[in-house]
């Protein structure tokens, strides 16, 4: 099992910005001595999964194939990629859907908007980590306290601009202003000049919890904007979901 998930930590490795990977380059990102990572990479492309030039390594289209069987037994995304969809007309911005993996987040839906506002490319499977966006501070804050607790034990606060919370305390008071609002809203705390406002879906979804947001260009989309105009849309577009969830 430890075996296993090890090559799971050498698959993740390819995330955004590391499309091509050397070996010793994929056993940083893995956490694992170069040999180690030599040896899930040839296994991987013999099973074809990876390929390599000789000297870097890329996964293929065939590595799809492993979460084809959990999105496809998940009826309800349909459901939440059609608002997202109409979230995108209504307002002219992204919107996203994510799930709580671990100390991440992981896509698992988005309508992107016309004009890309992220330095780093999203689509379903991105992982991003929990603590700097909205999606993941939303579903943070539904977590009973002991769950938080393995959370903070296995979270790695890392700073990706100065506006990100990189302590215990600063993340739990946040998440405490969350449970009383009822949404996150995080300005520039995973990227400069990107902010979002996202929700928990209640009671999430047969696969587990779930968030939706909106995001824009901070310069010109603003906090009160945000709140005064994306949030009542983000509210509807949860009681919409939670409701053809019920249903299903």
């Amino acid at each position: 099992m430890l075996s296993f998930r090890k090559g799971l930590d050498v698959i993740r490795s390819f995330g955004a910005g590391h499309r091509r990977q050397t070996i010793t380059e994929a056993a940083s990102r893995a956490g694992l001595t170069r040999a180690a990572a030599r040896r899930f990479l040839l296994t991987l492309c013999e099973a074809g999964y990876a390929r390599s030039d000789g000297k870097h390594f890329e996964l293929t289209p065939a590595i799809l194939s492993l979460g084809h069987s959990f999105l496809s037994g998940m009826g309800e995304l349909e459901r939440v990629r059609d608002a997202l969809l109409e979230l995108t007309r209504r307002l002219g911005e992204s919107a996203s859907a994510a799930m709580l993996d671990g100390t991440a987040i992981a896509y698992v839906a988005r309508s992107p908007a016309p004009h890309r506002i992220m330095t780093v490319g999203l689509g379903v499977g991105t992982r991003l980590p929990a603590h700097a966006t909205s999606m993941g501070q939303a579903l943070l804050a539904t977590l009973h306290p002991r769950e938080l607790e393995r959370y903070f034990e296995a979270a790695t606060l890392d700073r990706y601009t100065p506006h990100t919370l990189t302590t215990r305390a600063a993340l739990t008071a946040r998440l405490a202003e969350i449970q009383t609002r009822g949404y996150a809203l995080v300005s520039e705390e995973l990227e400069a000049g990107l902010s979002s406002i996202a929700i928990a879906v209640p009671g999430g979804i047969s696969a587990g919890s779930l968030a939706i947001n909106m995001s824009a260009p901070a310069s010109r989309v603003g906090a009160e904007e945000m709140r005064d105009r994306f949030l009542p849309a983000l509210q509807e577009a949860v009681r919409a979901i939670a409701l053809a969830v019920q249903r299903a």
